[in-house]
């Protein structure tokens, strides 16, 4: 458990901040520029003093105020990711990895080989930092913070500063550091397709304080969250057990509730978790069974709760068996169907509205 409880004031800006998320795993501070989400990681650091503070990782007291408890940052073995990747541009790829090994104390769990093979790095280790591209650079910073052992690893934005492609290239080696290492890590952004693609468990940052913290299915379905993000990307994240795969035709069965839904066969293998978001733009609701269409899902579930959304129309939550889901429907067609709570209805998605991600 990583418990974090943070007061900071910078000029006209307060940072008051506390949570308590499960570790390992990806712990993503999300919200706007400017909320605060790069003081408190610098603060858990101990890159910058708090006026007030109490973080625990698991058993060890990082900072206690009221016990006059603060680790000095090297001892706190923290791995730091910054938007640069600021690495040694007189070193060698293999120089500035080595550079993390030397400063971790044993023993040394996390391996040279292992990372290297675990980031791709072998063709790059003879090369010199001003040769790489921004994803190669980014993949470097990375080895070099987990070779020096971190008890937990913070992310700063890596992303921030690559295009497109450079983001997609460097976003499957994040997934495996989740997936294959056992380190806790803070993902700070305000993508939240990245956020949607990586993190365990979320935390909204507005102005300098918390405004919803937990697993990405009960944040999804917030309205603090859907106050954040742009209209296209408001939609339930929900996690399922790949069933059935059906290669010929392209498809996977995605158990979900007491419903399934079929998403792209594309990496998918049967028991393995996977990760969908079901945009509000994308479903439809009808109060009666519905056939002749070429939608290939039709979820069977309950209206459970209805919102004004942002863009004048309504988000009519539907509970579909143990999971929930957002339908933005017109004002219109709220009255003309008659929703309101604990009406039976079905959800149509089509396969090609889901979003998936391996999980």
């Amino acid at each position: 458990m990583l418990s974090v409880k943070v007061l900071k004031q910078r000029a006209a800006f307060a940072l008051d901040v506390a949570f308590e998320a499960p570790t390992p795993g990806i712990i993503a501070l999300f919200g706007r520029s400017g909320s605060g989400k790069t003081t408190l990681i610098d603060i858990i650091a101990g890159l910058l003093a708090p006026d007030a503070a109490n973080v625990r990782l698991d058993e060890l007291v990082l900072i206690d105020s009221a016990a006059h408890v603060a680790l000095a940052a090297e001892r706190r073995r923290i791995g730091y990711v910054f938007q640069n990747a600021r690495l040694f541009p007189h070193l060698s790829v293999r120089g500035n990895l080595l550079y993390g090994k030397k400063r971790a104390p044993p023993p040394h769990p996390i391996g040279f080989d292992d990372v290297v093979a675990l980031l791709g790095l072998a063709p790059l280790l003879v090369r010199r930092p001003h040769t790489l591209s921004g994803g190669e650079r980014q993949r470097v910073a990375l080895g070099r913070a987990l070779l020096a052992q971190p008890r937990l690893l913070l992310l700063d934005e890596p992303l921030a500063g690559l295009d497109a492609p450079r983001r997609t290239e460097v976003l499957p080696y994040l997934e495996a550091l989740r997936d294959q290492l056992s380190i806790p890590m803070i993902y700070v952004s305000h993508q939240f397709d990245e956020v949607l693609r990586l993190a365990n468990y979320l935390v909204l940052i507005e102005a300098g304080r918390v405004v919803a913290a937990g697993g990405m299915h009960e944040v999804s379905l917030r309205p603090e969250l859907t106050a954040m993000v742009a209209a296209e990307q408001v939609g339930a994240v929900l996690e399922g057990v790949i069933g059935e795969v059906d290669q010929a035709r392209g498809v996977a069965q995605l158990n979900l509730g007491s419903g399934a839904l079929l998403v792209s066969a594309k990496g998918a293998r049967a028991g393995a978790r996977a990760r969908v978001q079901l945009l509000a733009r994308d479903l439809i609701i009808a109060t009666q069974p519905v056939q002749g269409l070429s939608v290939r899902n039709a979820l069977a579930g309950t209206v459970s709760a209805i919102r004004d959304d942002a863009s004048e129309a309504q988000l009519v939550s539907v509970d579909i068996g143990g999971a929930t889901v957002l339908a933005r429907v017109t004002r219109d067609a709220v009255d003309a169907l008659a929703l309101r709570p604990g009406l039976p209805v079905f959800v149509l998605v089509k396969a090609v509205a889901v979003r998936s991600h391996r999980f």
